[in-house]
């Protein structure tokens, strides 16, 4: 670059590459001369010269004038502004080279004057409108040149807290998160199977805490509503006698109201065996008052007795056998050997699941079941093929809808996606290792 002869030798404490630099500054700087330096800079830079300049005597005769500083300013603004380009030019070289040699000096052999005077001449660059145009430009981003094995290797040593991690604090993020993990599936199975959990801990009415155990026809009144009181477990519940299908899932849906009367056995009051089912649990998240109607069913023994209330009558019936068998086993809802006319209690086994069916089968003694008609027709021709059960839970509902359904397709394939990531690490740490 061509050395320009207006600018003063740089001191020779400075690099060859810092004299390059402060070049290429300097000449920016001077196409912007249109602005005088501060007079309060210049007189100070005309006091500290043992050689003056033209321009720097000129300042210094000013300041021993005995004008203030604001006719100062002016006369200086007045005389620089009627300087030709070059001269102009000259005067920020000037001011540079003094800034150059106030900053060559050791601090601490600079005075209080030069530091006060560099100090104000920072605050001045900063605040100018060109360095306010450049603080407005945005800055390039630098470009990551590091390897893919270096940038593993910083966060590795990150993660790692640069190998200072013991034992201990490696288990206690262990227990930190199976104890999360832990919590998190408490939660799911308490929402989508506390029809098991707290299935042992249900009570279901204490209505009937009152009623005898021994009874004759006059005992009980009979209510409006048809009812089965079984009063060993405190159930005291409405009976639905209006079903006409053995559609499965409207017995699930009328259980929502009470225990049901199963439409292909005969009524109370009739030769036969009548049936009815009831929820042993069910989903606190699902419908109905009655999930829980014949969860304690299993406690009867025999000899226990139960009441159904059917047609201004009340029927008594005391327990002659209990049983638990597979829910394809329909032989249970026809007639029991040897008994004239029974009531059977029906609900799932294990309570909060479908998979077995407990039976209850009650012998009629009062009112004398001789004198009971013969049967009806049936409320519905269809044969049974499977006893009804406490119906979907509601991860079974949740998993019927459309929602539930892409959801599963996810998680089955995020989980088949981690599974195959994990079989296959050790082949990319073995890659990354080469």
């Amino acid at each position: 670059m061509a050395t320009n002869p207006l600018i003063p030798t740089d001191p020779p404490a400075q690099s060859p590459d810092a004299r390059t630099a402060a070049d290429i500054i300097r000449d920016k700087v001077a196409r912007i001369y249109t602005e005088e330096p501060d007079a309060t800079s210049e007189l100070r830079e005309s006091q500290a010269s043992a050689h003056r300049s033209q321009h720097q005597q000129f300042m210094y005769e000013l300041s021993t004038s005995g004008k203030d500083l604001a006719t100062i300013q002016t006369e200086w603004h007045s005389y620089y502004q009627s300087l030709p380009d070059a001269e102009k030019h000259k005067v920020w070289q000037e001011f540079y080279a003094s800034q150059s040699l106030l900053n060559a000096q050791p601090a601490a052999e600079r005075s209080p004057h030069d530091v006060q005077a560099l100090a104000e001449h920072k605050q001045q660059a900063a605040t100018t409108p060109h360095a306010a145009e450049r603080a407005k430009k945005p800055k390039k981003k630098l470009k990551d040149i590091r390897s893919t094995q270096d940038i593993q290797h910083v966060v590795r040593d990150k993660v790692s807290a640069g190998g200072k991690l013991q034992a201990k604090h490696h288990v206690q993020s262990l227990l930190f998160g199976l104890a999360m993990g832990a919590l998190v599936l408490v939660i799911f199975l308490f929402g989508f199977f506390n029809e098991v959990i707290i299935a042992p801990f249900i009570q279901p009415s204490r209505h009937a805490s009152a009623t005898p155990l021994i009874v004759s026809s006059s005992t009980i009144a009979p209510t409006s509503t048809p009812e089965v009181i079984i009063p060993k477990i405190n159930v005291e519940i409405p009976t639905d006698f209006s079903q006409t299908t053995t559609d499965e899932g409207q017995i699930e849906n009328a259980l929502e109201n009470g225990v049901v009367h199963y439409p292909t056995t005969v009524k109370p009051g009739e030769q036969g065996n009548a049936a009815f089912f009831g929820h042993s649990s069910n989903n606190i998240f699902n419908k109905g008052k009655y999930k829980f109607a014949f969860v304690l069913l299993h406690t009867l023994v025999n000899g226990d007795t139960f009441y159904l209330t059917y047609n201004g009558k009340v029927y008594v019936y005391k327990v002659i056998s209990r049983t638990i068998v597979d829910p394809s086993e329909v032989g249970v809802l026809g007639p029991v050997p040897g008994q004239t006319a029974t009531a059977t209690l029906i609900t799932c086994d294990p309570p909060g699941t479908s998979l077995h069916r407990l039976i209850v089968v009650g012998q009629q003694i009062s009112p004398d079941p001789a004198g009971n008609v013969a049967a009806s027709a049936p409320a519905t021709k269809q044969a049974a093929t499977y006893l009804p059960g406490n119906g979907p839970t509601l991860l079974g509902r949740f998993l019927r809808t459309t929602a539930g359904k892409i959801i599963s397709v996810v998680v089955i394939l995020s989980a088949f996606v981690g599974v195959v990531r994990w079989v296959n690490k050790p082949l990319r740490e073995a890659k990354l290792g080469r």
